[in-house]
């Protein structure tokens, strides 16, 4: 009775996770491109692959392994499992990928595409596919924020703007955002590529027909190893990715040219703004300077002067006229320590000269030197 009560939790709890096991959309494809749709529990799954629950684990990772004679592809939300016969996508329903899958990858796969794996294994085809649809994808969203990030970055960059549009910052800071997530895609994407070509154990371990099949021929047509070809089919991918980051790092670089020059153009008129209010200032100070004299003639005071009726005119002519001086002598004393100066003309037959001079220079003070030093040692001798 004690052991029958301590096996049955046992049992419950095994037909308790099994019932709550993940199902997964599967889509099917073989060498032909035939397309089979069927819907098989997580559990039932990894055991009819001869795989480990963590090798179907959901990870929005990007990695390539294998398993068991099995190549475990993760780009994302992507996820296949491809073997020497078939090839299988999982969850497929939860992807925007219906056009790819439906109308590309089922005719690549049976030899109508533009693949160039043809003559090679069945999964030769099946990791050029999902390469390819990965870095054309990487591809489409440059050349979509590409456009974007031109025409928002010479509507800003235009020295006759005194003001930016802050609409058109905010479409750019958006673009930069985008850009950084495309540069840490294809990073990583890079890098998956690169940490299969630094082993060549796995490089051999991605040919499965290879190990599978005794009668597979170990060089192709073009007399290259199946493990030679494979690299080969990693590397041209892996050029891929590093043009195409190269290009958005070329986009970034713009970027940051086109945002300096745009704070450029802001202290500019920044500058303007200041020196206008600053000459403004100083013709305040020469008109109150003056004026001093109208106030000291518009106070109660009796004096000979206000009965003269030339007077006024007189006062009035030397404060316009001092204040004049004063505000010129100011602007003359700003130009002269804001301006900046202008460097001093050289002639062209001076600069010629220059050079031969310094020569002649050097010569003349070594045959010096040198006929000091003869003198010295036959006075010593």
């Amino acid at each position: 009775a004690g052991k029958l009560y301590q096996h049955a939790p046992t049992e419950t709890s095994q037909a308790t996770l099994a019932s709550v096991s993940p199902v997964f959309a599967v889509m099917k494809f073989d060498k032909e491109g035939n397309t089979t749709y069927f819907e098989k529990k997580k559990t039932e799954l990894y055991q009819e692959l001869g795989l480990q629950a963590r090798d179907l684990r959901f990870q929005h990772v990007m990695s390539i392994a294998t398993r068991n004679n099995r190549i475990i592809m993760r780009m994302e939300f992507l996820k296949a499992v491809i073997t020497p016969e078939f090839l299988l996508i999982l969850d497929y329903r939860n992807l925007s990928l219906e056009h790819w899958l439906l109308n590309e990858l089922a005719s690549q796969l049976a030899g109508e595409g533009q693949l160039v794996t043809y003559s090679l294994p069945f999964e030769f085809r099946a990791i050029e596919a999902i390469l390819q649809y990965w870095i054309s994808k990487l591809q489409g969203r440059l050349n979509t924020l590409q456009p974007q990030i031109f025409e928002t970055l010479e509507a800003l960059v235009d020295p006759k703007l005194l003001s930016v549009d802050r609409s058109k910052l905010h479409i750019l800071l958006q673009n930069g955002k985008s850009l950084s997530e495309l540069e840490t895609d294809v990073k990583v994407f890079k890098e998956t590529i690169l940490e299969i070509l630094d082993e060549e154990e796995v490089i051999e371990e991605l040919c499965l027909s290879k190990w599978t099949d005794p009668q597979v021929f170990e060089e192709s047509t073009s007399g290259i190893d199946h493990a030679e070809e494979m690299e080969l089919l990693l590397e041209n991918y892996y050029r891929q990715a590093e043009d195409l980051l190269n290009e958005a790092r070329e986009l970034r670089v713009l970027i940051d040219d086109s945002e300096s020059i745009i704070f450029i153009n802001l202290d500019s008129h920044r500058n303007v703004m200041m020196r206008l209010n600053l000459q403004l200032t100083m013709g305040t100070f020469s008109v109150s300077l003056f004026g001093l004299i109208g106030v000291a003639f518009g106070m109660n005071l009796e004096s000979s002067l206000e009965e003269d009726p030339r007077i006024f005119w007189l006062v009035t002519g030397i404060m316009f006229l001092g204040s004049g001086l004063i505000w010129r002598r100011l602007l003359s004393f700003l130009g002269r320590h804001l301006d900046p100066p202008l460097p001093p003309h050289v002639p062209a037959v001076l600069k010629k000269s220059q050079p031969a001079a310094g020569r002649v220079e050097i010569k003349t003070s070594l045959k010096g030197e040198t006929f000091g030093l003869s003198r010295g040692t036959l006075t010593n001798q």
